[in-house]
């Protein structure tokens, strides 16, 4: 069913309700949404579709307002498949509609949606825009901002300077399936957590992008932010904006994470003797069995930590899969503002502690605690040890702050 979202500005998206995995890596425990806007004036724009398979519901929500054939120009932010997996068929009802996007866009639509018959995106008539270009469709103006790397080359917003309504697609959303489209009706928690697990998980790597675009867009009255997936923002929509401009800054609390895998439970017993010495200072510190949590969980909850401390044993020189697989997640991610350190049980080779050693400063971790690895079980003093390092750890995060 179409929602209204401003005047003349209509959600016609789709919801999903089983996804439970986004880019086959991040998980998504509430599904998601496909956002979609229709713009009816004196032209009608349509910005973004759907992920293909939800094609029908799309044209279902399009028919309740107007004959699609109706649709002059379709807009496309973003061109990853989950927005515009519908376009080929919608163009096929449309084929006179322009296909408005960046040059980026356009380029990757061209590789997306080939065909052998020569079909698809070598027929469609592209208007190429960029920022600080216009559209008038009527009394609605449609202006330009490109926002490359969030989180593709090719993203940009679409900014309605008449409704002062953003619709940024991938940036400000969150994986949640609902039949609320507004965060001030959908549950507070909920849509709060997924946000920030979306920055986490997606975003993180391009901080420095985001905060030079975030500063930006708050330079323009906004009172609706509309993205492509999830809850529109609504009410006090800067709070959100602020949000992201405190996460790309590396802004976090101090609070400790250890994220640990474990062989025979050596690794394990010195995790707890140094979250004891954590706790000791006064700060607040969370445990993670790498092989029983889900990372994506992990990420997000690194994103408002400052210090994260790594710990797996050794097998065969370097570490146990689980912790490997975080390490390269943590490599892609590139968390700022961290404060970071290793340790490890071993047997006769270690090995451990030195991979992650290396692997949090190839995640661009520069503030790296030296390490601690024990051979075979910790016995008493090394178990003092463990605490010591882990009093010595919060003291390094109370005092750290990003680019200090």
């Amino acid at each position: 069913m179409p929602i209204k979202v401003a005047d003349g500005v209509y959600w016609v998206g789709a919801i999903d309700w089983n996804l439970r995995l986004y880019h086959n890596t991040y998980s998504t425990h509430h599904g998601t949404t496909y956002n979609s806007y229709l713009l009816l004036d004196e032209q009608i724009a349509l910005v973004d579709t759907v992920y293909g398979p939800f094609y029908e519901e799309l044209l279902k929500n399009i028919k309740e307002l107007v004959p699609v054939e109706k649709i002059t120009y379709v807009i496309v932010n973003h061109a990853e498949s989950d927005h515009s997996g519908a376009l080929p068929r919608v163009m096929e009802i449309i084929p006179r509609a322009r296909v408005v996007c960046t040059s980026k866009c356009k380029d990757i639509l061209s590789r997306l949606y080939h065909t052998p018959a020569g079909i698809g995106p070598a027929t469609w008539d592209f208007l190429v825009v960029g920022s600080g270009d216009e559209l008038k469709i009527g009394k609605k103006t449609l202006r330009f901002i490109e926002a490359p790397m969030m989180h593709w080359p090719d993203n940009m917003f679409t900014y309605v300077e008449e409704d002062k309504l953003l619709l940024s697609n991938d940036p400000f959303g969150q994986h949640v399936a609902s039949y609320e489209r507004f965060e001030d009706e959908a549950e507070q928690a909920v849509v709060w957590e997924e946000a920030a697990k979306y920055f986490a998980n997606t975003l993180s790597p391009f901080t420095a992008l985001i905060k030079r675009k975030v500063e930006e867009i708050q330079s323009l009255p906004i009172e609706i932010i509309a993205p492509s997936h999830g809850v529109i923002w609504r009410k006090e929509p800067q709070r959100i904006l602020e949000k992201y401009h405190r996460w790309a800054s590396g802004e976090a609390e101090e609070r400790v994470l250890i994220a640990y895998e474990t062989m025979w439970e050596s690794t394990e017993i010195m995790a707890g003797a140094i979250a004891e010495g954590v706790q000791r200072e006064g700060v607040p510190v969370r445990l993670f069995k790498l092989s029983t949590v889900d990372h994506a969980d992990v990420f997000r909850e690194l994103l408002e930590a400052r210090g994260l401390m790594i710990g797996s044993s050794t097998i065969n020189n370097t570490v146990l899969p689980a912790a490997a697989s975080f390490i390269e997640g943590l490599k892609g991610l590139r968390p700022k503002g961290k404060v970071a350190c290793a340790f490890g049980s071993h047997g006769w080779g270690g090995g451990a502690v030195k991979v992650i050693e290396q692997a949090v400063r190839q995640a661009g971790i520069e503030h790296v605690v030296p390490g601690l690895a024990v051979k075979y079980r910790p016995d008493a003093g090394e178990l003092e040890a463990c605490q010591r390092l882990g009093i010595q750890f919060a003291r390094e995060v109370k005092k750290f702050s990003p680019g200090g």
